[in-house]
């Protein structure tokens, strides 16, 4: 009996302690992935066994967004916490490590430098994409450690610094500011890192965020992988299936690297894409990366579901019910919310955030929304409201018609209703107009016009050189 009552003293003993230590938090992005290429979302012909299973440990946002239908502003709104309209990140920065203007603005606070302050050791392992000159280097915005590459992607097998920068593909690879390398495929090296980071941080609370460039462009992936994948006939499909399967496989890295450290019960794992698969288009034919947003419209680019509904899981042992399935709209700004919620730290700067915490919502008999609206703004010019009973007004081409749609029974966004709900429309716009007053012009130009005006700079400069292929001579956009 003395030895019962022990043992149940010191299980208490060890819940009480589990209760009272803040959790670890790891957020995984993966990039350009379509919402039906994982199992829990429907694939079929593609295996993501380690996803399916962190998404059955905990719970399955199916109305789950991001802020952006591309990459960098879409991450700018993740690790702010905030709409990145709010301060001018409306578009993808050039790589440029020579523009100190080119970023996120930096006195603009990310969640994890609020992370820093609770007691985090923090890391980001894999794309960054928020500027690449100093001012926005990730170990001066609230990252302790650093290793992957500033641009908005990379080849997976070769680093080549005789190659072209533009955009920095083949450039080395970066680790806390000095030029790293990496082995082998850069999905499975930036997964290794991972892990390491989990194991080497174990003795106290810590944050990752693994921003996986996989599945962007270009498809490369290891033949082994590809070849797992020969009864898919399309090409690009079979690629793209074998760099999510590796993908996959890194997450399944990452998970074990807790479990083997005792870490997997007081740790919240986030999963999502930063938008939709990129589909093609009549201008684009070639556009498509091999991915499917099925039932959903459209893909990267677009304000229908296809650009911004993503998969989206948060599972932890200690807290989330294992098979939870939520379908209330949630966005990526609440993941900010929440990790700064769970972590202790909700100081006054914290109210800027426009996140909510998802984590008391999850309770099934709570009639509680987290957001009663969610918006977005692309270009300055395409935008789109949804409410929380999942009505969405939409514009999704500059100067073009508005439509309404009721995404419960249209998910496909093929039954436009805004002729018939005008007086519903009209509510929705006057709510986004309300929304859109906070927010700025964007700070940066596109990065393909900015490369154009950078390649003239230099033709310029040199007497009797033709103009640069492609380019128009327009005023030269101040970058701010």
């Amino acid at each position: 009996m003395k030895s019962f009552f022990a043992s149940l003293i010191l299980l208490l003993s060890i819940g009480n302690c589990l209760a009272d230590e803040l959790p670890n938090i790891v957020l995984i992005m993966a990039d350009d992935m379509g919402y039906a290429d994982a199992g829990f979302t429907g694939a079929t012909d593609i295996q993501t066994p380690n996803l399916d299973a962190l998404a059955a440990s905990g719970v399955t946002f199916t109305s789950g967004y991001v802020t952006h239908p591309y990459c960098g502003p879409s991450r700018a709104g993740l690790l702010s916490g905030r709409y990145q309209q709010r301060f001018g990140f409306e578009t993808n920065p050039a790589y440029d490590p020579s523009n100190p203007y080119l970023g996120i603005d930096p006195s603009v606070t990310l969640f994890p430098k609020r992370l820093q302050k609770a007691g985090y050791r923090t890391g980001v392992i894999g794309k960054w994409h928020l500027g690449a000159a100093a001012p926005f280097h990730p170990n001066k915005r609230g990252f302790d450690y650093f290793y992957g590459f500033l641009g908005g992607g990379h080849d997976y097998f070769k680093i080549d610094l005789r190659d072209p920068v533009k955009e920095g593909y083949t450039q080395a690879l970066e680790r806390n500011g000095k030029p790293a390398e990496f082995e082998g495929y850069l999905t499975t090296a930036l997964s290794i890192d991972a892990a390491d980071f989990v194991s080497s941080s174990k003795d106290a609370p810590f944050f990752l965020y693994l921003a996986f460039n996989a599945p962007h462009a270009p498809l490369q992936a290891p033949a082994e992988a590809i070849a797992k994948y020969s009864s898919i006939q399309d090409g690009k499909r079979r690629r793209y299936a074998a760099m999510v399967d590796v993908m996959d496989a890194g997450i399944g890295q990452v998970l074990t690297a807790l479990e083997k450290n005792s870490l997997r019960e007081n740790t919240l794992v986030f999963f999502l894409s930063d938008n939709g698969g990129p589909q093609p288009t009549q201008s684009e034919p070639g556009k498509w990366n091999g991915s499917s947003n099925a039932p959903f419209r459209g893909g990267k680019g677009n304000l229908y579901d296809g650009g911004v509904h993503v998969p989206f899981i948060a599972s932890w042992p200690a807290k989330i019910k294992p098979g939870t399935v939520y379908h209330k709209p949630v966005i990526s700004l609440d993941i900010a919310a929440t990790a700064v919620a769970v972590a202790g730290n909700e100081s006054q700067p914290a109210s800027l955030m426009e996140g909510a915490n998802l984590i008391p919502l999850l309770d099934q008999s709570s009639d509680n929304f987290a957001h009663e609206f969610l918006y977005w703004r692309e270009g300055g010019v395409r935008w789109s409201i949804l409410d929380r009973k999942r009505t969405k007004h939409v514009a999704d081409k500059a100067g073009g018609k508005s439509e309404l749609f009721h995404l419960p029974a249209d998910a496909s966004e093929k039954n436009n209703r805004v002729t018939e709900e005008r007086a519903l429309a009209d509510q929705l716009r006057n709510h986004w107009l309300s929304w859109d007053k906070a927010n700025v012009a964007s700070r940066i130009g596109n990065y393909h016009q900015y490369h154009q005006h950078r390649d003239q700079f230099f033709i310029d400069s040199i007497p009797g050189q033709a103009t640069a292929e492609g380019y128009s001579p327009t005023p030269v956009p101040t970058f701010k």
